[in-house]
């Protein structure tokens, strides 16, 4: 089992956040996430988002520390990204 976490570098709701992922499965993100107290709504397309305060517990229970080009290109290659949905564009009338 391993589990990547990026430096907390993404702003949000007035803290900083990482993002934790697998490159194996959903399922064991899933997993690692509940037994590191992430909630299930911090799961967003294909990561965990993680305030800053929790990442040493992530850590500590296993994850490895990446860069966040490096935690893209493993969940890439590992065929587990989910990239946002673009907004369609309005069709012409």
């Amino acid at each position: 089992m391993t589990l990547y976490i990026d430096p907390a570098t993404w702003p949000g709701h007035g803290r900083m956040w990482s993002h934790l992922v697998s490159d194996v499965s959903y399922e064991e993100l899933h997993e690692f996430a509940a037994s590191i107290g992430c909630p299930r709504r911090a799961f967003d397309r294909d990561h965990y988002d993680v305030p800053s305060e929790r990442y040493a517990d992530a850590v500590a229970a296993g994850a490895v520390e990446v860069g966040s080009k490096e935690l893209v290109r493993r969940l890439t290659a590992a065929g587990l990204r989910r990239p946002k949905r673009r907004p369609s564009s309005p069709s012409s009338v």
